[in-house]
């Protein structure tokens, strides 16, 4: 789609800083890092989110979900814990739409989900 920021960012339109490439997805480090460590992993097919991506294309999910294991084990982070996340829906804040897996750690996360008061 040539309105979508990571079909730009997969093309090479848009530059981005690469951490790992699959046949089937890029991972690269996001512009506004939430942790220490905080790579997208998408897959090179446009899919709006997880759900129409898992629902189309079930192995391509499950080469996102490898390369963000690959990522973790590639920045150190996989022997002390990380976190994979997909944000879908307005609820959850997504704000590009592709599917993509945010993989954050490099530093304690604490909880998830809404703070306790």
């Amino acid at each position: 789609m040539s309105d979508c920021l990571f079909c730009r960012i997969v093309a090479g339109e848009i530059p981005s800083t690469a951490v790992h490439e699959t046949e089937t997805t890029l991972a690269f480090r996001d512009i506004n890092p939430q942790a220490a460590v905080h790579v997208l992993v998408v897959p090179k097919e446009h899919h709006e989110d997880v759900v129409a991506l898992g629902a189309a294309d079930p192995d391509l999910l499950a080469d996102v979900v490898a390369t963000g294991a690959e990522v973790a084990r590639l920045e150190g982070i996989d022997g002390p814990g990380y976190r994979f996340v997909f944000n879908t829906g307005e609820h959850a804040g997504r704000t590009v739409f592709h599917a993509h897996l945010h993989v954050l750690g490099g530093e304690p996360l604490g909880m998830f989900g809404r703070p306790t008061r």
